[in-house]
């Protein structure tokens, strides 16, 4: 496998993400070598030689058929690959005691926690600029938009990336099997700051996230 391609996965749904990402690879890897292979032997083969006359011909049936059928297939496969992953990521919201609403703007992440009554818009809601604060093996559920252009919320570790747009609330969500800091960069071109624009995910133990909660909220 390519660890060494991708960052660290420490999401339940990222060993999927990365199977289809490796297949995909190797299946273009390989593809690649032949098709490479085929021109550089038909560069050698029908090189220009001396007194020997070019040949025309009229294409292979059977060739072109074979070409145009395997690459359909295999398409198709990967379609019915990604339907089940698409479908377990994208299409449906896992219930979840956790909500955090993201807005992105030129050039950082606001970050807005309800009170622990769980309610936004209330007089205990907590706003932190680049600072996403989640428990370990918890569903979080994020509701991204956008102050200004499109933006693009990325958790390489977490295998997340969804754009933010103008106007729109996305739902997203995610769960992390494993403590640490983790960055949140911008994965769309957003203006000059765009490289600048870099956020932390600090997922917390169970008992560091209590602690996070009262530190925040001493009345809680």
């Amino acid at each position: 496998m390519l660890e060494w391609w991708l960052p660290p996965n420490v999401s339940t749904y990222g060993e999927d993400i990365d199977f289809l990402f490796h297949l995909i690879y190797y299946i273009t890897g390989v593809s690649f070598l032949l098709v490479a292979g085929a021109m550089v032997a038909f560069l050698v083969l029908y090189r220009h030689r001396e007194g020997r006359r070019a040949t025309y011909i009229h294409g292979h049936t059977t060739l072109e058929i074979i070409w145009t059928i395997v690459p359909a297939l295999i398409l198709v496969v990967l379609s019915f690959l990604s339907q089940a992953t698409w479908g377990s990521v994208k299409g449906h919201l896992p219930p979840s005691q956790h909500r955090v609403r993201v807005t992105a703007k030129q050039f950082n992440w606001e970050m807005r926690y309800p009170g622990p009554g769980g309610q936004f818009g209330t007089a205990d809601d907590l706003t932190l600029d680049n600072e996403l604060h989640v428990p370990v093996d918890q569903v979080i559920r994020v509701s991204l938009t956008s102050r200004d252009v499109i933006h693009s919320f990325f958790l390489p570790n977490l295998r997340l990336k969804q754009d933010t747009l103008p106007g729109r609330q996305i739902e997203a969500w995610f769960e992390a099997t494993k403590p640490g800091r983790y960055e949140i960069p911008c994965a769309e071109l957003c203006g000059f700051g765009h490289s600048g624009m870099k956020g932390w995910l600090t997922v917390h133990t169970p008992e560091e996230y209590a602690r996070w909660v009262k530190e925040r909220w001493p009345s809680s």
